[in-house]
Formats: C-alpha cells, structure tokens, sequence
C-alpha cells in the first residue's frame, strides 16, 4: 500500500491551503474541523481517524509518542518536520513524499523532516 490508498484526516494544525492541496491531489480528506475534533485531545483524534479508516496528517509529535510508547491502534501516522504557517512549504515536502510513492504497512509512522529543499523521510511500521 501507499500514502493514496488511505483518506487522511488533517490535525488542527494542518493549513487549509494544505488540505486544497491533498484533494486536489486526489485524498478523500477530512479536517478536525470537519469531523468536529476540535480542541480534542491528540488521542481523541487518532482513534477518530482510526474508526474512519483515515491516517492522520500532522505537524504534532505527540501522535507518534501516542502510537509508539502507549500502544494507541492506529492506520498511520503522516509526521511533517517542522512545521509551518505557509502551505507551500508543506505542500513541497507532501509533494516529495507523493513523488517516491512509499510502500507502507499498516500501522505505520512517517516522519518527513525538511531542512532547507531537502526531505528526509523515516518509515517505522508499528506492527
């Protein structure tokens, strides 16, 4: 499986130009906003996602501490390093992790850490 087989649900702290990007890009997304999440506490979002069969897109390390050190099920997790106010930045880093159509198993950890044009991209299955 890939980044495309799943729909994704945005963390609060995802940009709505970000979100445009992910169904333009052909994502059957959905916000905290949009599935009523928020101010919910990072878990109440995970297993939201998880009972929509969404991954979830964030800038906030505490979703992998929640899958990694307390066990939360999980489909994924989509870690973007650091995190910024302006979409595009964000949408360049998506756009490289798209572009290497990463092979993922279920439950996973991607992190993508951006510095300067370059990604690095870390794959940790949980399973």
């Amino acid at each position: 499986m890939t980044l495309r087989d799943f729909g994704v649900l945005t963390d609060e702290n995802i940009h709505p130009g970000v979100v445009a990007f992910l169904r333009s890009e052909g994502f059957d997304t959905q916000t905290a906003v949009e599935a009523g999440l928020v101010g919910a506490e990072d878990v109440a979002v995970l297993r939201a996602a998880v009972s929509a069969r969404r991954i979830v897109l964030t800038h906030d390390a505490d979703f992998g501490r929640l899958a990694v050190a307390q066990g939360e099920p999980l489909l994924g997790v989509v870690y973007l390093r650091p995190g910024h106010i302006q979409p595009n930045v964000t949408i360049q880093t998506l756009r490289v992790i798209l572009g290497k159509d990463i092979a993922v198993a279920v439950p996973f950890l991607l992190v993508a850490r951006r510095a300067g044009s370059r990604v690095a991209i870390r794959v940790r299955t949980l399973g």
